[in-house]
């Protein structure tokens, strides 16, 4: 994975500039004012101006980079932080300085919307959370930088304000030339818009291997929206031990399932009423949801699936290294002139072959498989025939495929969190009495542990001492149309594969129309309401307020009694506030994908309740102004930890991991737009405030919201961790279903 952490840490770096301007102006603001006699709403207007910036952008960056791809907006934005220092090194005026503060604000709106999104469309889905904090971290270390090249400037006899904010040039060069020479495009965006092979070689170049077929068509799936999802359960076991001594009751009950990998296609037995955790979950909801009529069923349907882990395969699915290509059963090894697939194909016409942009040697063979061919294929033949007979215990049995449990090459270990991608083949009988068919796309999650019968009400051939010493795999389904499947060629009755390309389909209907799907209005649902809560739960008031109380405890006369000026000790007490914060983002990186987002949320918003209240105790009653300064610095202390831990970056990672590929940064443009108007809201109503109600209303306030984040988390966010984005807006469109019906009855 060290290809995947190298990209996140490039991209983070547009972050650590967004950091490292925060500080810059805070402590430039004093100069400036000095140097050119500002009245205080121009001051104002100056520290304004680059929010302002970043909500003007924010309104068009999602839209557009869906458009053009991620890469060249972040391009975009390292030349706007380069552009926008050197115009204010150079500022003659304040008008100059305010222009080159709005282009500043642009780059910051563009990375803090886009480098989230980059993050998630790049990691790995096991540490897609330690990849996605880091953002916060390189932004918190911009900060602390920052502070220390103040503080020391502070020290001449005459700080020069233009070289504070100027410097910020130097790091934007090397954040330019790493987002051009370094940072791939997102391999999700390339596969949206038909650029299958592009996509191929950077996935290889992230993964560190030649075999990223699985993840190749999970992307391809990923494009899918909308459509019906139903929940099954399943007993699997490798279709290669069928022979013809005991031939199961119902050939009905077995469907034959389909892999991305080349290698053996399996034999699944469906479980009627089965009692996975999944299956349960979705047709009468869990115990604790029973008693919550206020409990958002897609919340429960996430939490079986990380209640139910298997000890044995930790992240990475081990149960199904080698789940067999879909089409290598109709033809294994393709010849030279076989179908290909890349976006230049489209120009040959529907009839015509699909060929590779690339040249013979870049051919993607592995993506023949499910995806593409309008021809009918040898496959269909073999759907059309019955299966063969079973063997004693045969679709059970797996003592005989070691690989089956120990895994092989690392691409074959399924598509994260102990999913596997498969598909399925269904007919049915048309009104001419012909045969219709299709493929089901099948996301799989093990249930149970190998060689157990937990929730198993299936009957196995052999009785139960074949049971006995056999070992079996039972996986919950989430069952689905796939999304490259051409709904033209269904209503024609087409047997056999009938897919079509996938620029053809991400070129189809209006983007803004896709927000109306359930799935994608219930995630935004949940990613603005979690940004709004953020922003009102007190850290502006905090930071505003900390300065204040290291005053009153006596820090800064200490530092002052060193030969410090009141400047200088502010700006040093204001570094190491910000060093703090690095180890507690650090624990935050360590745990976001052991405990999770929901389970940090769930622990760390309690103790900023307890700390806010806390201040406002002591806001309200003196004991003495030493105790109070003392008590009211620990609390400050506690509530940064907390806060950088988890509630600071974890809205931003769930933002970018609950959406479909297609309006992912539309949809992440609306709720950073929401962020940036609540931070104006709360930045410039707190003076306000301050004169209305005092610190300890504006701490009860804060209290407040808190309280209120703690019961939207519990009832409202799931939890992510470890599973691929696809499975996670596939579960939304699910949960959004299953809540419009329970409002139903």
């Amino acid at each position: 994975m060290r290809g995947a952490v190298l990209v996140a840490i490039a991209a983070s770096i547009g972050n650590f500039l967004q950091g490292w301007d925060n500080a810059t102006i805070a402590a430039a603001i004093v100069y400036i004012k000095a140097d050119l006699v500002l009245a205080s709403t121009v001051e104002g207007l100056i520290v304004a101006m680059s929010l302002i910036g970043a909500t003007v952008i924010t309104t068009c960056s999602g839209a557009i980079s869906d458009w053009i791809g991620r890469r060249p907006m972040l391009i975009l934005s390292s030349l706007l932080y380069f552009i926008s220092g050197l115009v204010m090194l150079w500022s003659p005026n304040v008008y100059v300085l305010l222009l080159a503060r709005l282009l500043d604000g642009f780059g910051i709106g563009l990375a803090v919307t886009l480098v989230p999104i980059y993050i998630s469309e790049t990691a790995p889905s096991e540490i897609r959370g330690l990849l996605n904090t880091l953002p916060q971290f390189l932004g918190s270390g911009g900060m602390f930088l920052s502070y220390c090249m103040i503080f020391g400037m502070s020290l001449e006899s005459n700080p020069s304000w233009k070289v504070m904010l100027g410097v910020l040039s130097i790091p934007s060069v090397l954040y330019f030339l790493l987002t051009v020479f370094f940072l791939p495009e997102s391999p999700r965006w390339l596969v949206s818009k038909g650029k299958m092979i592009e996509a191929k070689k950077v996935l290889q170049q992230l993964r560190g291997r030649e075999d990223v077929s699985g993840e190749m068509a999970l992307l391809v799936e990923g494009l899918g929206l909308g459509g019906e999802t139903s929940i099954e359960e399943y007993i699997i076991g490798p279709a290669d031990e069928l022979g013809d001594e005991h031939e199961l009751q119902d050939d009905k009950d077995r469907i034959k399932l389909y892999g991305p990998e080349q290698g053996l296609s399996w034999v699944a037995r469906p479980v009627k009423g089965g009692q996975s955790s999944l299956s349960l979950v979705s047709r009468q909801g869990s115990l604790s949801n029973q008693g919550m009529p206020l409990m958002d069923p897609m919340v429960t349907l996430f939490g079986s699936v990380h209640e139910k882990l298997p000890e044995t395969g930790s992240m990475r699915s081990m149960l199904f290294p080698n789940f067999g290509s879909m089409f290598s059963m109709a033809d294994p090894h393709p010849k030279p002139e076989e179908e290909k697939w890349d976006e230049e194909s489209q120009r040959e016409g529907e009839g015509e072959a699909y060929r590779s942009d690339g040249g013979e040697g870049d051919s993607d063979d592995n993506l023949h498989s499910p995806l593409i061919s309008r021809q009918t294929t040898s496959l269909e033949k073999e759907m059309e025939a019955p299966l063969p007979p079973a063997s004693h215990g045969s679709i059970l049995s797996m003592r005989r495929h070691s690989s089956l449990m120990q895994g092989g090459d690392a691409g074959a270990m399924g598509i994260g969190g102990g999913w596997q991608l498969a598909w399925k083949w269904s007919e049915r009988e048309g009104e001419d009495g012909k045969k219709e068919g299709g493929f089901k796309r099948i996301y799989l999650h093990e249930e149970g542990f190998p060689g157990s019968r937990h929730g198993s009400v299936v009957s196995i051939p052999g009785g139960p001492e074949a049971a006995a010493d056999e070992d079996y795999v039972q996986a919950a389904a989430l069952v689905s149309q796939p999304a490259l499947y051409s709904k033209e060629l269904m209503d024609q009755r087409a047997v056999g594969p009938a897919m079509v390309h996938p620029s053809q389909t991400a070129s189809k209907g209006p983007i803004w129309a896709a927000l109306l799907e359930p799935g994608v209005k219930h995630a935004l649902f949940v990613g603005i309401g979690i940004q709004i809560l953020q922003q009102f739960s007190g850290i502006n008031g905090v930071l505003y307020y900390t300065p204040q109380i290291l005053e009153e405890a006596g820090v800064e006369v200490l530092l002052s009694s060193l030969g410090l000026g009141t400047n200088s000790a502010s700006f040093l007490i204001s570094a190491f506030t910000t060093l703090l914060m690095l180890p507690c983002i650090g624990m935050g990186m360590k745990l976001m994908d052991t405990l999770g987002r929901r389970t940090l949320l769930l622990t760390t918003i309690p103790i900023l309740i307890f700390t806010l209240v806390i201040l406002v105790l002591f806001e309200l009653v003196t004991i003495s102004s030493v105790v109070n300064a003392v008590i009211c610095t620990i609390c400050v202390v506690v509530y940064f930890c907390c806060f950088v831990t988890a509630y600071g970056p974890i809205p931003n990672i769930l933002c970018s991991e609950i959406f479909p590929t297609r309006v992912r940064g539309l949809c992440i443009a609306i709720c950073a737009l929401v962020y940036w108007i609540c931070d104006i809201i709360v930045t410039y109503t707190l003076p306000v405030m301050l004169t209305s109600i005092g610190l300890a209303g504006i701490f009860g306030i804060y209290a407040v919201v808190c309280v209120i984040s703690w019961i939207f988390v519990f009832l409202k966010v799931p939890e992510t961790k470890g599973m691929p984005l696809e499975v996670i807006t596939e579960f939304f469109s699910v949960g959004a279903r299953q809540m419009s019906s329970r409002k139903l009855v």
